[in-house]
């Protein structure tokens, strides 16, 4: 009666903001996301645990993210942030009783008080103030599973070099061995931004870029580095093209020399119910990898503010907010509604609505499962990707809502949640496909991450990587001096967060633009600055400066992440 399994994957990035301003932008998105997402989730899985449920979530989390979470700048900041949220709910209740407002509104500074004290409480007694060791510990009792991602979000296609997208890969594999002892099965592709092998060239005039050559597939460098599995969206599955089939004995047969391989492109079962392993061509020596294919219709419904779960009336609503402590106290009410419409939150109301909303998205993956499984007869795998973000921060409920899908699943006789890689040892997919170059991004293409209000970020991306890569080439990495070593690798780790593929959206999307551009530039400039200095240095065989000591010393004290970084890692 068990016809499948249902994944779930949590995309977990931020952007580098620790030392890089607090609000509106800056590291209270962190603050917000530990508190609002990363401490209510670790919360679920471990009260599962203790109700004897393995949760069976898989979630990725971007090393620049790990970075910062576990940065010993971190603890101190985050409880200055709680005990600031705390104070503010206590100022906010003062002034209600003083203006004659609704008691419930006056016990709503209680709440507030009390979440953010237990949010708190949790973090540094409950957590031991790293968020990044209780995940750890969860993986390490198999009750999750922990993907990696490219080390600073870069947008793989659409980087200059390809050691560019090895290092992204690289630089994550050793970032993950760092903090979670061992090594990852799979990767969180940034933005599920896939490019194959082919003759590309950039879109913007910047030699040698512009000029066709060979690029490698990204599952070549996925596979150079035992990646198994990454995550596409159903637009690129459905344009997808087989190639062809292993057999049992793992020898490999394409369509056209083996009826093995018995799959026509007008009759190719192109579901996302399947498991299906991707190449760039026949030449799969080259490397292959598994692709769980995001189920677009079904994800809506957790998605979508507007159609789908987070709408609900009675939810705490995102964008009203107190003028003085930025707290919440208003429901959704209606979300086509002006702000002044808005109703009070009563979070004793959430709870049937969950258990509603639950009941109904699980009862949507069972009868997909199971329709799929009864004309095909095979075991299905229904995969829905989310950004962790979404599930407490942007909506609030979300945590629970998790916490009733992993035990209404524990209870159903048909679908079972599944970590990923669990689920690919037993599917074990023989049938290689192509799929088309795309994104999870409106349009399925690039089209968010280089358009006419960002493009001009790729001419400063691609000419630093071609500086990096002309200055590295002359010289031998094995006689540096200690000082050009460190030169060198900040400016490594500045090209790195300049790679980010957070300021092109941000720009796009215009929610932070200026501080995305600032940010941007920062690197950029730190970048080339610090490259010209180990250039005097190395050509000319002179002294570091007392002011450039200074500025080098102040730049690795602000980004200060990756102490694995080796420069090696470029040349590769």
């Amino acid at each position: 009666m068990h016809n499948g399994n249902y994944v779930l994957i949590l995309h977990t990035h931020l952007p580098f903001v620790l030392h890089h301003g607090t609000a509106p932008h800056g590291v209270d998105w962190l603050n917000e996301a530990v508190a609002e997402c990363y401490i209510p989730l670790l919360n679920v899985f471990n009260d599962s645990l203790n109700e004897g449920i393995t949760p069976n979530v898989t979630l990725d989390i971007s090393p620049i993210l790990c970075e910062q979470m576990e940065h010993p700048d971190f603890k101190n900041i985050f409880v200055n942030y709680c005990d600031d949220k705390i104070q503010a709910a206590r100022i906010d209740r003062e002034d209600f009783k003083r203006w004659g407002y609704d008691p419930h509104h006056i016990w709503l500074t209680e709440y507030w008080e009390n979440w953010f004290a237990d949010r708190k409480r949790d973090f540094l007694e409950k957590y031991d103030s790293s968020i990044i060791q209780s995940l750890k510990k969860l993986q390490d009792r198999d009750a999750i599973e922990i993907m990696t991602c490219g080390v600073t979000h870069g947008y793989m296609p659409l980087l200059g070099f390809d050691k560019t997208v090895d290092l992204q890969v690289h630089a994550a594999v050793e970032n993950y061995r760092k903090h979670f002892g061992r090594d990852p099965k799979g990767i969180w592709l940034p933005e599920c931004a896939y490019r194959p092998a082919y003759e590309w060239h950039s879109a913007i005039p910047v030699q040698p870029f512009n000029s066709p050559h060979s690029r490698k597939g990204v599952e070549e460098v996925l596979a150079k580095y035992n990646l198994k599995y990454f995550v596409t969206d159903q637009d690129l599955l459905e344009r997808s093209q087989p190639i062809g089939a292993f057999d049992n004995e793992k020898k490999f047969f394409n369509t056209v020399l083996s009826p093995y391989f018995k799959h026509t492109p007008w009759n190719f079962d192109k579901s996302p119910l399947r498991l299906f392993l991707t190449a760039s061509g026949d030449d799969v020596s080259k490397g292959t990898a598994t692709i769980f294919t995001r189920h677009s219709d079904l994800s809506m419904l957790v998605w979508s503010g507007e159609a789908g779960y987070p709408g609900e009336p009675d939810y705490l609503d995102f964008h009203k907010k107190h003028l003085k402590s930025y707290l919440r106290y208003w429901r959704v009410t209606d979300n086509k509604a002006d702000m002044m419409y808005k109703t009070l939150y009563h979070p004793d109301w959430i709870y049937k609505k969950i258990d509603l909303q639950v009941n109904h998205f699980i009862h949507q993956i069972e009868n997909s499962v199971n329709y799929y499984h009864n004309i095909t007869g095979k075991f299905a795998t229904l995969t829905t990707p989310f950004d962790t973000e979404l599930f407490g921060h942007w909506w609030f409920e979300g945590p629970e809502f998790i916490r009733a899908l992993i035990r209404g699943f524990n209870n159903s006789p048909w679908v079972k949640m599944s970590k990923a890689n669990d689920q690919l040892e037993i599917i074990n997919p023989q049938e290689v496909i192509k799929i088309p170059e795309g994104s999870w991004g409106e349009n399925n293409n690039h089209d968010v991450w280089i358009n006419e209000q960002n493009k001009w970020t790729w001419e400063f991306i691609y000419n630093d990587e071609l500086k990096f890569h002309n200055l590295l080439k002359e010289i031998n990495l094995d006689a540096l001096s200690e000082i050009s070593k460190r030169l060198l690798t900040q400016a490594l780790r500045e090209l790195m967060l300049l790679h980010s593929s957070d300021w092109q959206f941000l720009i796009h999307t215009l929610s932070a633009k200026d501080y995305a551009e600032q940010r941007f530039f920062y690197h950029h400039s730190d970048f080339n600055k610090l490259c010209e200095i180990a250039q005097n240095i190395i050509t000319n065989k002179v002294e570091i400066s007392s002011e450039e000591l200074l500025y080098l010393e102040e730049v690795e004290s602000r980004d200060s992440v990756f102490a694995e970084l080796d420069l090696k890692w470029w040349s590769e």
